[in-house]
């Protein structure tokens, strides 16, 4: 926001053309710091609850690095998701205290204290082979403050590794499932648990599995109920929703 609006918003304030509570809900909209090659959005925790996320791919380690330091200013918490180690690199090279979650590819700097609520989410993979998406969604969600119990290698190839892990799965508020392949084991969970179940449909796969795209409409053809999708390997999304309904 510029000077000029700012003085605007000063001027109907002391002039009682707009209430203090109105004046604030404009301003939320209107901040965001301009560093040349990024715009980050200073309000976005205050308006949505949750701060701006640096997605990584495609910026140039240094456009991270920038961004990071602008932000570490302004006392809030910073996650950069699908980054890489030459990235990481690069941004604790001036901020050593930033930390590198190297299967999930995010980094992470805290600069104030993260409230827990009490409910947890539950993390399901199908495979090994699917935790750096699993690890993503649940390395965003527990930075937004959610605790997180992880459910890894429990897909439908061996069903009786879910049925002995079911009961503390549906404990969790929110159930996010990651598979690939096929993308079976939302539809087997969403049937057995009764929280909301979140699908993640993975890359991994033979070749008709075309790079997600058959895990993805299996889940979006699932016939249980309660089951919602995001797209392909976007753990990150799976956090974040996860994170709104667990907080509800």
């Amino acid at each position: 926001m510029d000077a000029q609006s700012l003085e605007n918003i000063l001027n109907k304030i002391q002039q009682g053309d707009l209430s203090v509570a109105d004046a604030m809900n404009q301003l939320k909209y209107f901040s965001y710091d301009d560093i040349g090659h990024t715009k980050i959005d200073d309000h976005r925790e205050y308006r949505t609850g949750y701060p701006e996320v640096i997605y990584c791919s495609g910026k140039t380690p240094v456009q991270v690095r920038e961004i990071f330091e602008a932000m570490q200013g302004k006392e809030v918490n910073i996650i950069a998701t699908r980054a890489d180690k030459e990235t990481y690199e690069e941004v604790v090279r001036v901020i050593p205290e930033a930390e590198y979650h190297e299967m999930a590819r995010i980094i992470t700097l805290k600069k104030k204290e993260i409230s827990f609520v009490k409910t947890y989410i539950s993390i399901v993979s199908a495979g090994t082979s699917d935790m750096p998406v699993a690890e993503e969604a649940a390395i965003s969600a527990e930075f937004f403050g959610n605790p997180i119990k992880r459910f890894y290698d429990v897909g439908v190839a061996g069903i009786h590794r879910l049925q002995k892990n079911i009961s503390d799965i549906n404990k969790g508020k929110v159930i996010v499932v990651i598979a690939g392949m096929e993308g079976a084991l939302p539809s087997v969970v969403g049937g057995l648990a009764d929280k909301p179940v979140i699908g993640v449909p993975t890359s991994i796969g033979y070749g008709a599995n075309f790079q997600g795209l058959s895990a993805l409409l299996g889940m979006l053809t699932s016939c249980a109920s309660g089951v919602s999708v995001v797209n392909i390997n976007n753990g990150f999304g799976a956090g974040y929703i996860a994170s709104m309904i667990n907080k509800l």
